[in-house]
């Protein structure tokens, strides 16, 4: 064959690779959503929403019937939740399981038990051109979000799961500020003053966020009450007019990262846990409403985008064992008397009909629920290793 027939063939070849290449990407890419919703109730099981539901029917007047958004939505599965080590898992665990696609060990973050680095699929779709937001309305280094961005054998290494933020890329950060805010001694460079130097705007409420935005890009939002101070104490009650509900750091978030690029969000719902390792009903009921309002605003894009969107609502794990149904009460739920209750026990969710069985975590398998693009993939029963791979659409 004469040299000038064998360079044709060559790049013939060439030519054809080149183009299969870009099919096989254009499928992939077509099989999935422009715009990724990943909501994660820390801690909401089964009868949470139940627990959540017949109170807002019984606030209509009814013993059943209201729903919440993201019960409505058209598909419905269910996620096993045991971890490498237990049956029982932690938060690290289970959200390392659901961001990386693989099990881990209790207490370990973005590593497999043996230590090595896992890639979050937040990770995989910043690669795939995808601006990535991840929030939470507990700090932004609590376990699950850290899931998503760090890596690290203690979940308890605050300040060092805090450190890894830059390192991400990704251009969308918001919570109630940060753990072990100058390590855990308070001698440490402040976590703000560091993701300054180190390419982030850092804003604390929604009036300097508003004020920095624009031309912004990348930012953390903060609690204003968050300020130069550890987020130890988190708590649902009596928090400053000026902060941020959960579903405005969605907003916040949407608005920031735009619709012209693909982008992917991670919003955890992560004061549900801490209310029901107190076994606090109405906390419970109350942190499950908000995590639903913000599941709402991500719906209201999917009403303008509802061919290139999809929402994924899931949880880590449950906690507390609530049941509505306890020896010593009756048949109906009295809310109106837990409603009123300037405390709540055991003793009194008993006589009102609603049962904890325990202050920890338990080993039931999650709901899952999804509406949009690839939504028909979360049917089922499955594991939580499973989401990653059914939200990128492999």
């Amino acid at each position: 064959m004469k040299p000038s027939r064998i360079l044709y063939v060559i790049c013939v070849i060439a030519v054809l690779a080149s183009l299969s290449g870009c099919c096989g990407k254009a499928a992939k890419d077509e099989g999935r959503a422009k715009y990724i919703f990943l909501f994660i109730g820390d801690g909401m099981g089964n009868s949470h929403v139940a627990a959540t539901e017949s109170y807002l029917s019984y606030k209509e007047g009814k013993l059943g019937g209201e729903q919440l958004r993201f019960t409505q939505f058209p598909y419905l599965g269910l996620a096993s939740t045991y971890s490498a080590n237990a049956s029982i898992t932690c938060s690290s665990a289970a959200g390392t399981a659901i961001a990386c696609g693989a099990k881990t060990n209790n207490g370990m973050v973005g590593m497999d038990p043996e230590g090595n680095h896992l890639k979050s699929m937040a990770f995989d779709l910043k690669e795939d051109g995808y601006k990535i937001g991840i929030m939470s309305s507990v700090p932004i280094n609590h376990a699950t979000p850290a899931s998503f961005y760090a890596h690290n054998r203690q979940r308890s290494a605050h300040y060092q799961l805090s450190q890894e933020i830059p390192a991400s890329g990704f251009e969308f950060f918001g919570g109630a500020g940060f753990l072990d805010y100058k390590g855990k001694d308070g001698k440490a460079e402040a976590t703000d003053t560091y993701l300054e130097k180190n390419g982030y705007k850092v804003c604390y409420g929604a009036d300097e966020f508003n004020a920095t935005a624009d031309g912004c890009g990348k930012i953390v939002f903060c609690q204003p009450s968050d300020r130069h101070s550890d987020a130890e104490q988190y708590t649902t009650d009596g928090k400053e007019e000026s902060d941020a509900s959960l579903a405005e750091i969605v907003e916040m978030a949407v608005g920031f990262l735009g619709d012209k690029d693909p982008f992917f969000i991670m919003c955890e719902g992560g004061a549900i846990d801490w209310e029901a390792h107190g076994n606090n009903t109405m906390g419970t009921i109350r942190e499950t409403i908000e995590f639903d309002k913000a599941i709402e605003a991500a719906y209201q894009f999917y009403l303008a985008h509802p061919d290139e969107t999809l929402i994924v609502v899931t949880a880590d794990h449950e906690t507390g064992g609530i049941a509505l149904g306890a020896n010593g009460g009756g048949s109906v739920i009295d809310w109106a008397r837990l409603e009123a209750a300037e405390e709540e026990t055991r003793e009194l969710n008993a006589k009102c009909s609603i049962g904890w069985t325990t202050g920890g975590h338990t080993g039931a398998p999650v709901p899952t629920y999804a509406i949009g693009k690839g939504a028909e993939k979360f049917c089922g029963r499955y594991d939580n290793t499973d989401i990653k791979g059914k939200i990128l659409g492999e």
